[in-house]
This record gives C-alpha cells, sequence and structure tokens, in this order.
C-alpha cells in the first residue's frame, strides 16, 4: 500500500483519518497479506470516490454513518456497469464491510446496512484437471522432492490415493493401517461426507505405491493408527501435503491449479473422458447429487467435440 494512494482520497478530514488508523490497524495488528491490504486500500477509496459524486461532495463520518442498503447498492450497480464481475465485486465488498465494522467498533458508524447487503453471486467455477501426463507426473514417487525417501513415497502414495480413487484429502487422511494391506481386495470402503460410506475400487498401482511406502515408513503402523504420518510419527496433517504440491507444481512445471484436489477432479474428468458413466462417477466420487458430479460434463466439452468433429457423419459436411 502506497502513502500516496492514500492522500487521494475523496473524504473530509475526519473520515480520511479514520480510513488511514483503520488500514494501519489492519497492516500491524492484523498483519493482512500486502495483497489483501492494497486490494482493501483499493476497495475503500473506489467507494468513497463513488460516494463523492453520489453524495454530491466528499463523504465524512457523518454521511457514511447515514448510509442505506440502497447507497452501497448503488455503488455495486455503478461498479458492474464499468465491467467489474462478481468475483470482483465481492471483494470490493468485503473490504467496505470490514471498513465499516472497524467504524462501529469505535462507535463512529453502524455497520448493518452493508453487512446485510448480500454478495454478489459467485459464477460457479468448473474445476481444472490435470492432464493425463502431468497426473501421472503428480504421483509418481520418483518425482516427489522431499530428501527424506520414506516422505517421498509417502506424499506420492496420498497423491496416488486422490489420482486413482477418487478420494478427497481428508478421506485418504483418515485411513488407518489396517487399510491396504490385502492386495486380493478388490475395493475399499471409504466413509465420506454426511457419515456415507461408498465403494471404491482400488487398481494395483494403488497397492504399489502404498506397499512402497509402508516398506520404508519408519514409523510402527498400528492397525488402528493412522496410516499416513508426518516426520515426526503424528498423523499427516492436510497442510502439509498441500505445501509439498506448492513446491513439486513448480518444479515440474505444472500450472497453478495443479493442487491435491486437482487430482480428484482429474479422476473424474478422465474417467468420463473414456466412456465412463456419470452417475457411476457419481457414486465413486461420494457425491450425494447428480448436479454436483454433472459440472465435470463442463470440463470436458473440449473432448467432447473433438469425438464429435471426428466421428459424426455429419461434422464434415456429408
Amino acid at each position: 500500500m502506497s502513502d500516496d494512494s492514500a492522500l487521494l482520497v475523496n473524504a473530509k478530514p475526519d473520515l480520511a483519518a479514520a480510513r488511514r488508523a483503520w488500514l494501519e490497524q489492519l497492516k500491524g495488528e492484523r498483519r493482512l497479506a500486502p495483497k489483501t491490504l492494497e486490494a482493501y486500500e483499493r476497495d475503500t477509496r473506489q467507494f468513497l470516490q463513488f460516494l463523492t459524486g453520489h453524495l454530491g461532495g466528499p463523504p465524512g463520518l457523518a454521511d457514511i454513518a447515514q448510509l442505506k442498503t440502497l447507497d452501497y447498492r448503488a455503488f455495486l450497480t455503478r461498479r458492474r456497469a464499468g465491467g467489474a464481475r462478481a468475483r470482483t465485486l465481492g471483494r470490493g465488498l468485503a473490504g467496505i464491510r470490514s471498513f465499516m465494522r472497524y467504524l462501529e467498533r469505535q462507535g463512529l458508524a453502524n455497520a448493518a446496512a452493508a453487512t446485510g447487503l448480500r454478495a454478489p453471486r459467485q459464477p460457479k467455477s468448473l474445476p481444472k484437471p490435470l492432464t493425463v501426463a502431468d497426473a501421472r507426473k503428480a504421483v509418481d514417487a520418483s518425482e516427489q522432492l522431499h530428501a527424506e525417501p520414506w516422505i517421498a513415497a509417502r506424499n506420492a502414495a496420498v497423491l496416488t490415493l486422490l489420482y486413482g480413487c477418487g478420494l478427497r484429502i481428508g478421506e485418504a487422511l483418515d485411513l488407518t493401517g489396517e487399510a491396504l494391506r490385502d492386495r486380493r481386495e478388490k475395493a475399499i470402503a471409504i466413509t465420506g461426507k454426511g457419515s456415507k460410506t461408498r465403494m471404491v475400487p482400488l487398481l494395483p498401482v494403488v497397492f504399489d505405491a502404498v506397499d512402497l511406502y509402508r516398506r520404508l515408513c519408519p514409523w510402527d503402523l498400528e492397525l488402528d493408527q493412522p496410516l499416513f504420518r508426518g516426520a515426526r510419527g503424528g498423523a499427516l496433517q492436510p497442510g502439509v501435503l498441500q505445501r509439498d504440491m506448492r513446491a513439486l507444481r513448480g518444479a515440474l512445471g505444472l500450472p497453478e491449479t495443479a493442487t491435491p484436489h486437482a487430482l480428484r477432479h482429474s479422476f473424474a474428468t478422465h474417467l468420463l473422458g473414456s466412456g465412463g458413466d456419470l452417475r457411476t462417477i457419481q457414486e465413486l466420487l461420494g457425491h450425494a447429487s447428480l448436479s454436483t458430479t454433472q459440472v465435470y460434463t463442463g470440463v470436458d466439452t473440449a473432448r467432447l467435440l473433438d469425438v464429435y468433429r471426428n466421428a459424426h457423419p455429419r461434422a464434415r459436411g456429408g
């Protein structure tokens, strides 16, 4: 956040001072990330610039205290007319609400009109799967970065469960030492959201990855204790795997969207792309509603169009 930008605010001295104090508090006490702080500064500056025209002059604390829900809606409407999308509007409203709550705590304004305003509905973003080649690299034990062989094997085993079985990261980390011991098992019972249990088929590659981890792990993997362990022997935490995945995607040149959860998306998308039935994929993923799974049909539209162009008898103008 630049000091120069703070001087360009259209506001009366009392409101400008309160805003500076709020930004300093965010920077000092709450230690917000620099980019978030810059966004809050910019969004509130734009709001005050809007109010200057909306109210017929620079606003002060007295003006801010009298704002109604309609005033905030007018700001969002103006921003939308200027090309701002729902995500940008939602972020901007978050900064304004934070400022108004600060003023309310100082006894300078009532934040009800701002906090009661419904944020713009965010567009439903499609999952971003990895390519088959990138997914294979991500789950390969030899590609893992950790210097400890057992930790590299552990990460590969968990990621293989996400991609090979479509598990959520929490479901993989909930497995105990008794899981995946008998290679004759063709499926495993997974308890997911809503305490619903589903049967998930097991591929040989999943057993291979877990077996390698078991052989190298220095901890005694008791049957009733967590299968996947942290560096000190405790249960592996999701944040550790997510951090390691961030480093891995940088080293392998994978896209920013290559997260552990993206491997679950990749499992579903690659199954669908190979002719998998949507209802079966729903069962494998543990989705309560088919509509949740149907989002993957949007992901694979490009492939479906390719199939159409290459195979449909009328695609070539026949």
